[in-house]
């Protein structure tokens, strides 16, 4: 078997500037070559996991298969690369530090001093290799977070840099760079990626590949001024300007002849060239022009006077792979459920849409709201599909409004409700009490079982499915009965007959009214749309 090839991207410049993107897409096209990739992802931030950070400061938390709470950059690894992500390819600087002292306590190091360099590097070079051995992979692609410069991600380069040394055949180096063209100068200036550059290799790195992030395509004469300045070969300085749909990167990238450039400095060859049920995607997503209308009511927002729908990643791309499946172009509404409170006259705003999906979330604000939101679509037959806190939220609504239970609520937000339709797992109550919060949901696949003849099983066209969970809090027991006999379904079931896993209304009552307590967008990929958010939007089309 040939040795393992590993790929570093790092970024310049700013932050946001589609590292994560990019490694995802160098993936795509060397996959399409016929290789085996699998990437990973290195967070600068002392967090053991992205569990416990809210997604206005870093985008939404993804949730590998094996319950690992990640950045949302894994969830695009694996969109594209159309390959489940796991525990193992996901490295933070807490996780690394963490392991380390904990060595260090079990006399691992017998007797030397621990120190930041080398030991730090190293154990981050033996997680590397670990994905690799575990995955057998032909390419590793790792992204470093951050942007080089800073302080936090400086011991990331230094095991590359280190890792090159031990590998020299066998590893390659991509800057992603920003060009930015200012207004009033009219002209894309190249100067902030050579500073980048220049930190780079001040750290040891000589980068084999730039990719130059900008609003339009890179120009010979600056390509030829990026090449000579930074020491990068002209056909390795590469094009990458926005794109109307993340799923043109790779084609772009192949048409470039990027997996052949780095095929090429490894003494490789392409096993196959097939990238044509991609290229046929991106070429449909361009031509779609019939619109659907979805709204997705949260609070995750706002963070200052932006709009940040990274806080919906993968619900937001869910809608996209299955209203393309549809042939639909879909248009995306934000509804902020706190205004529902204020002013529930604007609830006849939701008419105005093909269907409306309430994600997941925490916390008491702006639950009346969406409250109000799924009454307005339950009484209105507008379609509906909720995500974990959007199926409590609406078995709330229905113990409310249909079971006469007035002060049905959750234990989450009110720990002596009079009727406590969600409550939290016996087993979490400790957690809770001990204020043990990090990783200790309801995390990663677990299994249920689906009913006959209900909207779910047409779904999925199967009796059993696995899908992932994160969150603590569940259908109480107690109240299924009483919820059933008013007419509400639960489709869904763990094997053991004990939590609840999805909710309906017979489609005689209502188009389609769906909520799940797992996050089938965690699934959802662009060639195989998630079954739910396909039944999904082809309800918002009968409407």
């Amino acid at each position: 078997m040939s040795q393992t090839k590993y790929i570093f991207v790092a970024g310049g410049v700013m932050s946001g500037v589609g590292k994560g993107i990019a490694t995802a897409s160098i993936g795509k096209v060397l996959q399409s070559k016929g290789y085996s990739v699998t990437a990973m992802k290195i967070d600068p931030y002392i967090n053991i996991d992205a569990g416990t950070i809210r997604p206005t400061e870093h985008g939404e938390v993804f949730v590998t298969e094996d319950g690992t709470e990640t950045d949302q950059d894994i969830g695009n690894y694996e969109r594209f690369l159309d390959t489940n992500i796991y525990d193992i390819n996901y490295i933070t600087t807490g996780r690394v530090y963490l392991h380390v002292i904990q060595k260090e306590r079990n006399l691992e190091y017998n007797g030397e001093d621990v120190e930041v360099v080398p030991d730090i590097p190293l154990e981050v070079i033996r997680r590397i290799k670990k994905t690799a051995k575990s995955t057998k992979a032909d390419f590793v692609l790792i992204e470093i977070g951050g942007t080089v410069g800073e302080y936090q991600n400086i011991l990331f380069i230094e095991a590359a840099r280190m890792l090159r040394l031990q590998k020299p055949k066998d590893v390659l180096f991509f800057l992603v760079s920003y060009l930015p063209i200012p207004n009033k100068i009219g002209e894309m200036k190249t100067k902030p990626t050579q500073h980048a550059t220049r930190s780079l290799n001040a750290t040891g790195i000589q980068p084999d590949f730039i990719l130059c992030r900008s609003d339009v395509a890179l120009d010979e004469a600056r390509k030829e001024k990026i090449s000579l300045f930074c020491n990068v070969e002209k056909d390795c300085v590469l094009s990458a300007p926005d794109v109307d749909s993340i799923y043109d990167v790779p084609v772009n990238f192949d048409n470039e002849n990027l997996a052949q450039k780095i095929l090429s400095k490894f003494n490789m060859r392409a096993k196959k060239k097939d990238l044509k049920e991609w290229r046929s995607l991106a070429t449909k997503i361009k031509k779609l022009d019939n619109p659907i209308k979805i709204g997705i009511v949260g609070k995750y927002f706002s963070t200052g006077d932006f709009v940040l729908s990274d806080s919906y990643i993968s619900v937001i791309e869910s809608i996209k792979h299955a209203a393309w499946a549809n042939n639909r172009k879909p248009v995306i509404e934000w509804i902020n459920s706190e205004e529902y409170e204020k002013n529930p006259e604007k609830l006849q705003e939701l008419k105005k849409l093909d269907g409306v999906i309430i994600p997941g979330g925490f916390g008491s604000r702006g639950i009346e709201g969406k409250i109000k939101a799924i009454e307005y679509l339950r009484k209105n037959k507008i379609p509906f599909l909720g995500l974990c806190y959007g199926m409590q939220i609406a078995c709330i609504e229905f113990a409310r409004n249909t079971c006469g239970l007035e002060k049905a609520n959750t234990t989450e937000i009110d720990k002596n409700a009079k009727y406590p339709i969600i409550d939290i797992m016996p087993e979490q109550k400790n957690n809770l009490k001990e204020k043990n919060f990090g990783a200790t949901m309801r995390l990663g696949a677990y299994p249920a079982n689906l009913k006959k003849g209900t909207i779910a099983r047409n779904a999925y066209k199967s009796d059993a499915i696995s899908e992932r969970h994160r969150h603590r809090w569940e259908v109480n027991p107690e109240y299924v009965e009483i919820l059933e006999k008013k007419g509400l379904v639960f489709s869904g079931i763990s094997p053991d007959g004990k939590l609840m896993e999805i909710i309906e209304l017979p489609k005689n009552k209502h188009p389609f009214f769906v909520a799940t307590q797992f996050h089938p967008e965690f699934k959802s990929r662009p060639l195989t749309p998630h079954p739910l958010f396909r039944e999904f939007i082809k309800a918002g089309i009968k409407k």
